[in-house]
């Protein structure tokens, strides 16, 4: 299950998310929709990084039973933003970012392994036909 919590005026559909999570975990996450001013302050108090940024995952630090896997928290401004640039549906860049948000939760890390995540993410993309996402833009 997502457990949804939505701060901004934007009505979100997370249906599709849900199949994309089943696929991937049984494991319950959290997922906050913030707008860029909350992302921005979130991302200084946890990264200490003063800017908004489009997503940010927090893992558990235990795994046990009946806990969920983590926060997913994606910045609804971005979503419209990239998916204005690059000319495909706010659905569709919602997606991406979850997409991107779960395997981080699922230990995969671009900024340090030898391009697992990105494949990883390619292999999804590909599943649920979307367009390309940062991590492959940017390769």
């Amino acid at each position: 299950m997502i457990e949804l919590e939505n701060n901004t005026d934007i009505n979100i559909d997370i249906k599709d998310l849900e199949v994309i999570k089943n696929n991937l975990t049984s494991k319950d996450i959290e997922l906050i929709f913030v707008e860029n001013e909350q992302m921005r302050e979130i991302n200084k108090e946890h990264r200490n990084i003063d800017k908004a940024t489009d997503v940010l995952s927090f893992p558990l630090e235990f795994d046990l039973p009946n806990m969920p896997l983590g926060s997913i928290i994606i910045s609804t401004d971005f979503i419209s933003e990239k998916a204005s640039e690059y000319n495909h549906s706010f659905e569709d860049e919602m997606k991406l970012l979850f997409i991107h948000g779960i395997l981080h939760l699922l230990g995969f890390d671009h900024e340090v392994d030898n391009g697992e995540h990105r494949q990883k993410e390619e292999e999804l993309i590909k599943k649920y036909n979307l367009p390309d996402s940062l991590i492959v833009r940017n390769s």
